[in-house]
């Protein structure tokens, strides 16, 4: 159900931030297409920054811990899996709803409600997912889900970011760390136990 990568985030240890910017932008040829430098600047406690490159087809977001009078969990992601570290991968589903009804019927669970934003082509929704792993919600790597509007193919559409969107997974996640919710994206307990893998089917087919 999945269509594309529509982006992938990673985490930067403080203070490189800069760095993997010139290495996306100058390196790999993207466009910065928006800098949040802080996307809680009324939070006492922590924040992070949000720098977000364009290629076309997908795009990439570097976050970068601020911390104040605690640890940002952007920090104690990047402590635990190291600098430039991919935190999550965002999957272009085409249909959200419908791809949020079968990963739930299969024993998958959102980290919280579906964020929606108008992004200047239409109302996007994005669905965040629980960690992959069991574990501290802040130190987690997840999958997040979102549905674009579809525009007419020779409209071209940049992948887009808000303020809205980093602060809404930034809020999930300090939600999940004060309630103490570590469980895992996925119960594989709902796996057929007579699964079997399914023959390749080779590209083009």
């Amino acid at each position: 159900m999945l269509k594309k990568v529509d982006h992938i985030t990673y985490a930067c240890e403080q203070g490189t931030i800069e760095r993997w910017a010139w290495f996306h932008i100058e390196v790999e040829g993207g466009t910065l297409i928006n800098r949040i430098d802080d996307v809680r600047p009324g939070d006492p406690e922590s924040s992070m920054k949000i720098w977000c490159i364009d290629y076309g087809e997908f795009g990439v977001a570097l976050i970068e811990g601020i911390d104040r009078e605690k640890k940002s969990q952007v920090t104690k992601f990047v402590d635990k899996h190291g600098d430039h570290a991919v935190q999550h991968v965002a999957y272009d589903t085409g249909d959200l709803e419908a791809f949020i009804a079968r990963m739930k019927s299969l024993g998958g669970t959102p980290r919280g409600e579906v964020l929606v934003r108008n992004d200047g082509f239409g109302v996007l929704k994005q669905m965040f997912a629980r960690g992959y792993d069991e574990g501290d919600a802040a130190e987690a790597s997840f999958p997040e889900y979102v549905q674009r509007p579809s525009l007419d193919d020779d409209d071209a559409v940049a992948i887009t970011f808000a303020e809205e969107t980093g602060k809404g997974f930034y809020d999930q996640i300090e939600n999940a760390v004060a309630d103490g919710d570590e469980a895992p994206f996925f119960d594989f307990s709902r796996m057929p136990s007579d699964w079997t893998v399914p023959e390749a089917v080779p590209k083009g087919i």
